[in-house]
């Protein structure tokens, strides 16, 4: 299980940022980001900036109901940023963020679009969140411009562990129209790591339930952590491999992949 303190959280939420910046340094906005259909580099930056300011906007008004985030959603809210004043833009963003979760502390009791149940409706929850949105945008920032993407292992198995707790949301299993359920016999799944980590997710109870260690499985998803993480979020990752049920695998991904698409 991962160990990541919300301390080192806050800290990865600026240091992603700046790696991210690095990455697009002097590269034309107007470049299209494939994992990311329809959108260009200009978009990818400002939505990762408005995330930033929607979530810090949320902890420092210790929100209960959801907040608006055009910020996030609508392209036209920043569309007049570009070049240096963007980049500057993304840096400050990621550190008021980062400064509005210390100041407020892990356990601050904030609304979350998740289960209350399943995740922390806290701001604990905003400094993982938005540490893992980062990494995963900037992954698709370097697609987008030919640059090489790292991920230390102990960052990208927290991030794999983060999107197991979301698999266990309700949107995430229960059938409803038009949408099958996920649960049922024999329905079983093994990530596998090597040298970083294995989980096994079990399906066939009630509701889902993983744990970290091997076990028998009706799917099997092995390659380094980071591919792994990338594969989750539907991302390219030639070094993943799987094995099994492959009609499980994609039902799993597209049902507990649920909040991306939201």
């Amino acid at each position: 299980m991962t160990s990541l303190t919300f301390a080192h959280h806050c800290h990865q939420i600026v240091a992603q940022t700046d790696l991210l910046r690095e990455q697009v340094e002097g590269a034309d906005t107007a470049t299209p980001v494939p994992t990311c259909p329809g959108w260009d580099l200009g978009r990818l930056l400002r939505h990762v900036g408005g995330d930033h300011r929607w979530a810090e906007e949320i902890v420092r008004t210790r929100a209960a109901e959801p907040v608006a985030g055009d910020g996030v959603d609508d392209p036209r809210t920043y569309a007049g940023l570009d070049g240096s004043a963007l980049d500057g833009w993304l840096g400050e963003g990621a550190a008021g963020l980062a400064a509005t979760l210390r100041g407020a502390g892990p356990d601050v009791r904030v609304w979350t679009p998740a289960d209350g149940g399943v995740v922390p409706q806290s701001a604990g929850f905003w400094a993982r969140r938005m540490t893992h949105e980062t990494v995963v945008h900037r992954a698709d920032a370097a697609l987008a411009v030919g640059a090489g993407f790292g991920l230390d292992d102990e960052l990208a198995v927290d991030a794999v562990e983060e999107w197991l707790e979301f698999s266990t949301v309700a949107e995430a299993y229960e059938p409803t129209p038009g949408t099958p359920g996920l649960l049922g016999p024999g329905r079983t799944l093994r990530l596998d790591a090597p040298g970083a980590g294995q989980w096994h997710v079990d399906l066939t109870g009630y509701r889902p339930a993983w744990r970290a260690g091997a076990g028998q499985a009706a799917v099997v998803v092995r390659g380094p952590v980071t591919e792994l993480l990338l594969f989750l979020y539907r991302r390219p990752a030639p070094a993943v491999e799987t094995r099994g049920d492959a009609a499980l695998l994609e039902l799993w991904l597209k049902r507990t992949g649920f909040w991306l698409e939201a």
